[in-house]
């Protein structure tokens, strides 16, 4: 933060660009620990899965010695997002303690269930705080286990098989000319939030053309009869058949000065 702030205040576009080139290496560095601790992450479920001969479990905690503390958030969210579970990551903190980042879904308020394993085994959380969605805590290496059986217990008692299945929801298509620079700058002046989420609309596509961006992103040209709209889907490297159907968001791209649409597509399947 505090290269951040140096930065900012720079006097001089010289004495600038050596703080940004040092954000941006430390950005990179990030990335990179990120893409790795997620992956380590998958591996780990997936290894479970393979061994107890399917998984079934509410909720995932996950814990490795070599995680980074400072980016458990980021591959929580990840995790929640790709399984739709409540998801603690963690890590070992500089004091040897454990630090975990949670992330939840709809139907299941983190930080309550935190307060209920708090109580219901009494000195295993060393501290927590957080609100419905996010969280963290504190907690000893040796009480990973039972942190772990009472959070999948409070998940079961809490939520049902029907709310770990995710659910999108669309405003359906949208008339020839109707997706346009003009709806995604207007949307983009609204106030979206929990339980109010932007729009999201669902269409068939053509796939133009795809292309990897940043190394895990897929920047696309997508055609619907004769319109052709730029999109982008983040997380996603693999090739896309021919034809898709998206759900996504319109949304305004600024580059250079200038703006133009972009869709962001949620979720995509065979078209």
């Amino acid at each position: 933060m505090t290269i951040g702030i140096r930065c900012l205040l720079a006097d001089s576009l010289e004495s600038a660009l050596p703080l940004a080139a040092e954000l941006d290496r430390l950005n990179r560095e990030r990335r990179d620990v990120e893409a790795k601790m997620h992956g380590d992450a998958l591996a780990d479920i997936e290894a479970r899965a393979a061994a107890s001969a399917g998984d079934d479990s509410f909720t995932l905690c996950l814990y490795d010695a070599q995680w980074h503390p400072g980016v458990v958030g980021i591959v929580a969210g990840r995790l929640k997002d790709r399984f739709h579970r409540p998801v603690v990551v963690f890590a070992r903190g500089a004091d040897g303690e454990l630090r975990g980042s949670g992330r939840s879904i709809v139907g299941f308020h983190l930080r309550d269930a935190l307060d209920l394993v708090a109580k219901r085994i009494p000195g295993a959380v060393a501290k927590f705080g957080g609100h419905a969605y996010a969280a963290g805590v504190t907690l000893a290496e040796s009480e990973l286990s039972r942190f772990v059986d009472a959070f999948e217990a409070i998940a079961r008692e809490r939520l049902t098989l029907s709310q770990l299945e995710r659910i999108l929801e669309s405003d359906g298509p949208l008339e020839a000319g109707e997706l346009s620079l003009d709806l995604a700058a207007t949307l983009a002046a609204e106030v979206w939030g929990q339980g109010f989420p932007p729009p999201v609309f669902d269409d068939a596509f053509s796939v133009l053309d795809q292309r990897i961006v940043g190394g895990v992103h897929s920047r696309l040209m997508l055609g619907r009869g004769s319109e052709r709209y730029d999109a982008i889907i983040f997380r996603h490297a693999d090739p896309l058949p021919a034809s898709i159907r998206a759900a996504y968001r319109p949304e305004v791209s600024e580059w250079n000065g200038g703006a133009s649409l972009q869709l962001v597509v949620e979720h995509w399947e065979p078209g």
